[in-house]
């Protein structure tokens, strides 16, 4: 085998993959598939026949899809506002219903589905800004903090960083 095919082969596997993609994430923004199945059905018919429900559940990990309700309050699988993690001058600071606190944890409640994708974003701040980790639901998130972190002074930075004052 030529070194021109070999290569000509790699650059047809790449489109593929692109294409594979951009038909991906235009489904996703349909905000109808409640399903990994159904997903997989949706890009057969597409002309994708390798696809199956394990490139499927993969690829919706790497591009930080979650399930949140649509316009029609059924659940379904979108991706995030942003591909990436979200920051706190996104509009996901809009989806902060309430912040409160106890001795030791913090709780945020957001509309329905923001949950993961705030949580991500408190994530990526991690133990620099005291965040030991978050646990986050469909729209209940508990964030504790580092060791040496006050509850507090933690409190206070979330609620600047969601322009939240109480």
């Amino acid at each position: 085998m030529s070194h021109s095919l070999t290569l000509g082969r790699l650059q047809n596997m790449n489109e593929k993959q692109e294409q594979l993609v951009k038909a991906f994430k235009a489904l996703l923004k349909e905000e109808r598939f409640g399903s990994q199945a159904e997903i997989v059905n949706a890009l057969q018919e597409l002309g994708f026949e390798n696809i199956n429900q394990s490139k499927v559940s993969r690829m919706l990990s790497k591009f930080g899809a979650v399930r949140t309700r649509n316009a029609k309050m059924e659940m379904v699988y979108c991706l995030p506002v942003e591909l990436g993690v979200p920051t706190s001058s996104s509009q996901l600071k809009n989806l902060v219903l309430d912040v409160g606190h106890n001795s030791a944890l913090i709780v945020i409640h957001t509309s329905p589905g923001a949950a993961q994708l705030i949580a991500r974003m408190l994530d990526s701040l991690g133990r620099a800004e005291g965040i030991l980790g978050t646990i986050a639901g469909d729209d209940t998130i508990f964030i504790t903090p580092t060791k040496e972190t006050p509850i507090e002074e933690l409190y206070q930075s979330v609620l600047e960083l969601f322009e939240q004052y109480v």
